[in-house]
């Protein structure tokens, strides 16, 4: 059965978007634990301990990526300026998500619901376009099987 669905379009993409929580959650993972070590071990001040993690981070994710989920189809450093301006705008993204859900006071008592939100919709925007940074990709579904336009009578 998978060798029949190995090839399709649907499974593809999801095998794309597990490689990319993969890369996601260790790049996440990277950025808390540095922030931890900035903040409670070596007593750093958050701010800066935060640009330092979250910049490390990033660049495990950009690398990541690079490595295992996207296929490079623009020159390096340009998906790298992409990337680094999609990670900003799902910085922003996510950051106005929370700040939007938690006027409704049943987000504001839960904020472990309006996280998990915030950081799905988060994670499928920095899916579709670091894809389009990468692979010069912004449909919805992978374009590796190309289809003809129905015949016209």
């Amino acid at each position: 059965m998978f060798r029949q669905l190995k090839g399709h379009k649907l499974y593809m993409l999801l095998e794309q978007k597990i490689k990319f929580a993969i890369a996601s959650v260790i790049a996440t993972s990277t950025d808390y634990a540095l922030y931890l070590l900035f903040t409670l071990y070596l007593h750093f001040a958050p701010v800066p301990s935060n640009i330092v993690s979250a910049s490390t981070g990033m660049l495990i994710n950009f690398f990541l990526h690079k490595r295992m989920v996207f296929t490079l189809q623009r020159k390096a450093h340009h998906a790298f300026l992409l990337s680094v301006i999609v990670s900003f705008g799902g910085i922003g993204l996510g950051t106005a998500l929370i700040y939007l859900l938690t006027q409704h006071p049943f987000f504001l008592r839960h904020q472990y619901i309006t996280k998990l939100i915030a950081t799905a919709t988060v994670f499928f925007y920095n899916f579709y376009l670091k894809r389009f940074a990468f692979e010069k990709k912004l449909n919805l579904v992978s374009a590796t099987e190309h289809t003809d336009p129905p015949a016209v009578r």
